[in-house]
């Protein structure tokens, strides 16, 4: 993600979250589903909250979601949304009750495996479902999940708000981090449980939809609606989803791989077709750097919307209507760092948005001819406290966003400089490919960094990930960037 104002790439800053929040009640709210009989004793609840120490409260322990197919109707005009969102997930224990994160929308019914189950609703978010029977440790099942209403923003954070946004055009829009996607469907919201993803997504004529993955030829209703698909078979965390619902201008091509390359522009924003031109260039150059291209498809989401920032939605991402090439350049970086390879816990964020930020400079040197070293003496010259306060890694909450996009390139610009071009490389290209299609966190990269340079780099991590002041000189300047 990248804000409109920075030098570097600098993402969505987020409220600070009170770890109080890891203490929900719950009220016992019935729904409208049948009364069952209680479930057995002996069977327990899942867990509220996936352990993130950050966001308590959010996903959901006890079980695995495998896939999402979600299904939605929505009017521009009266802004409503009808949902029908299939789950399918293993269990890995016995599942007396467990939770789906769900924002505001009223929920009508919901089945565990063909069955009517009850449900009530907890907190801001949480949707406890109580199946007919205990769902056994190690099955797979199916939660079936009917909603409607008018979707609602998540919360606003210092660049503005997040989740469902409406459009200038009278569309709408969903992107935030890392609350978006369960103001418009039922999800484990949380990075750590990645998950296929297909849309239905019927709108009236006129309208269209793009979201993630690879699409599918639109299903005219005969009444008025059409119905547009779209399908992500590489798993994806829940906050990189999205659906965009607007007149769109699209630009259909492929890559030399012959992955399909989808771009859609809404009203106000063709003229950024001349930026995503570059995109096949982009890719090329960035695979380069990191190794083969890890989606399913590629292209951009073109808003003309001035949000304060863009979203590296997978395969797609979403553009504000300030995004230059800087910008796309960072965002696709992403499909590798933070897409491809998830983050363990929101406090490991730098392997998202530091690599993703680095990625202009290498984009500038390699094709601008710019003297990174050169820029790097400058950027260090002028830091101030503020930046040299900012910690790369365990920042606390509310902190993941703030000094990742300028201290972090820095620090990777320094680490270059300090194992040497052959490590470094080697580092850019064999991470994501170690944890494709996984979650990693910042330990496991600091050992995986040490075990290619063959040094140990102990002093060089904590002087510029762990601690908030500004690194001793010997890791500031090593080997070349000497003063």
């Amino acid at each position: 993600m990248r804000n409109r104002t920075a030098v570097r790439a600098v993402c969505l800053t987020l409220a600070a979250v009170s770890l109080a929040a890891c203490s929900v009640s719950r009220s016992r709210n019935p729904g409208s589903a049948p009364k069952d009989d209680e479930p057995a004793a002996s069977a327990t609840p899942s867990e509220d909250g996936a352990g993130d120490p950050y966001y308590p409260t959010d996903g959901n322990g006890g079980y695995d979601v495998t896939a999402y197919h979600v299904q939605i109707s929505y009017d521009p005009s009266s802004k409503n949304l009808t949902g029908d969102t299939l789950v399918t997930a293993k269990a890995s224990e016995e599942l007396a009750e467990f939770d789906l994160d769900l924002q505001g929308l009223e929920v009508a019914s919901v089945t565990v495996g063909g069955t009517n189950a009850k449900f009530t609703r907890s907190g801001e978010h949480e949707l406890v479902i109580t199946p007919s029977a205990p769902v056994a440790a190690g099955a797979s099942f199916e939660t079936r999940v009917k909603y409607s209403g008018v979707p609602e923003t998540t919360e606003e954070g210092t660049l503005g708000e997040n989740g469902w946004q409406l459009s200038s055009s009278g569309g709408a829009f969903a992107a935030g981090e890392p609350h978006s996607a369960t103001a418009w469907y039922p999800a484990n919201d949380t990075p750590k449980d990645k998950a296929t993803f297909t849309l239905d997504a019927r709108v009236p004529d006129g309208w269209s939809v793009i979201s993630n993955g690879v699409e599918s030829a639109p299903t005219p209703g005969g009444d008025g609606w059409t119905t547009y698909h779209w399908k992500e078979p590489n798993r994806i965390a829940t906050y990189l989803t999205t659906v965009g619902i607007d007149k769109w201008t699209f630009e259909r091509s492929t890559l030399p791989s012959g992955t399909p390359v989808v771009s859609a522009y809404a009203p106000g924003a063709e003229d950024k077709q001349s930026v995503e031109a570059r995109l096949p260039e982009i890719l090329e150059f960035l695979a380069s750097k990191f190794g083969p291209y890890p989606q399913s498809a590629a292209g951009g989401i073109y808003i003309n919307e001035n949000i304060g920032f863009s979203l590296e939605t997978q395969t797609r991402p979403i553009y504000a209507a300030w995004a230059e090439e800087s910008v796309v350049v960072h965002e696709n970086a992403h499909q590798w760092y933070g897409d491809s390879v998830s983050v363990d816990q929101w406090k490991d964020i730098c392997l998202n948005e530091c690599f993703a930020s680095y990625a202009p400079w290498l984009w500038d040197e390699a094709k601008n001819g710019v003297n990174l070293d050169d820029q790097y003496r400058r950027e260090v010259a002028r830091g101030t406290d503020k930046l040299w306060s900012g910690k790369l890694y365990d920042m606390g909450p509310g902190n993941e966003f703030t000094a990742v996009y300028e201290k972090g390139p820095l620090a990777l610009h320094a680490l270059r400089r300090l194992i040497g071009e052959d490590a470094f490389n080697r580092v850019l290209k064999e991470w994501p490919a170690k944890h494709k299609d996984g979650n990693a966190s910042w330990p496991e990269f600091e050992q995986f960094t040490q075990d290619i340079a063959g040094k140990d780099l102990t002093g060089f991590f904590k002087a510029w990930f762990h601690d908030d002041t500004r690194p001793a000189d010997e890791y500031l300047y090593p080997g070349p960037l000497h003063k």
